[in-house]
């Protein structure tokens, strides 16, 4: 960029995550001569004095949001825990799978076999019942 030119960013949080990286960002463009705008914050304008001053303002209050938005989240999250929501994706193998996997491996069927039995590849089911994979197991 050239020394007049403007930088347009279609929102800030798209172009620096924290206050402090927007407004570093907005100082190196103001020593180079160059303007920034956002066309979703018509306030975020450092071509003008008064601009720099709402940006610098509005960027804190953006800033403090995400830290709220992310607060509630944790919060939302330890909430649902604790009343047994389960996050992410739901177990492939059930309890008595697990047993009846770990049952026949230990009588000598090869954790692969017990895998297609169970319809599941074969590392889901060393990590359910915690086999080490020996050499022979591993073909």
């Amino acid at each position: 960029m050239r020394e007049g030119d403007v930088l347009v960013a279609t929102r800030l949080d798209r172009l620096a995550r924290a206050t402090r990286d927007l407004l570093e960002l907005a100082e190196i463009l103001n020593r180079a001569g160059v303007g920034l705008r956002s066309l979703g914050e018509p306030w975020a304008d450092t071509t003008s004095p008064s601009g720099k001053m709402v940006l610098t303002v509005f960027a804190g209050i953006a800033e403090f949001e995400r830290s709220l938005i992310a607060e509630r989240t944790t919060a939302g999250r330890l909430a649902a825990k604790s009343k047994g929501i389960r996050f992410g994706r739901p177990p492939k193998l059930s309890a008595e799978q697990i047993a009846l996997g770990h049952r026949l491996s230990s009588e000598g069927t090869s954790v692969r076999e017990v895998a297609r039995m169970l319809n599941c590849h074969h590392a889901t089911l060393y990590r359910a019942i915690g086999t080490y994979v020996t050499p022979a197991d591993s073909d």
